[in-house]
């Protein structure tokens, strides 16, 4: 499964670690790192290493608010949020592709589920 998202975004020019963890950041503005580590389930020197590159391309900005500290995304996002958008319907297809419609919604729903039972 990472194979497939690792080459869909390939041609965006990010990781699928770092492409899940962008749209985390577009869909919750001032998200905290730490929040962030639990959606993600990723350790939080990870996250700390993500939204470091992240930052460093122009993608992600930190905000220190008082002891927290918030992040957002840059105006330079736009610049590829159609081309991530675009691989994570290709992803999609390709898994609707090899398992079939309802076998691919069903790895989904499973996936999420046991995402759920995990926390």
């Amino acid at each position: 499964m990472s194979r497939i998202a690792d080459e869909e975004f390939a041609g965006v020019g990010l990781s699928s670690s770092y492409a899940f963890l962008l749209m985390t950041v577009v869909d919750k503005p001032g998200i905290q790192p730490k929040e962030i580590s639990e959606e993600l389930q990723l350790a939080p020197s990870t996250v700390t290493r993500l939204i470091e590159k992240l930052e460093y391309q122009g993608y992600l900005e930190r905000k220190s608010v008082g002891r927290s500290t918030e992040v957002y995304a840059t105006e330079k996002v736009a610049e590829i949020l159609g081309k991530v958008k675009k691989a994570w319907s290709n992803i999609n297809k390709r898994y609707v592709g090899i398992l079939g419609k309802e076998a691919a919604a069903q790895l989904t729903a499973d996936i999420n589920e046991a995402a759920i039972k995990l926390e």
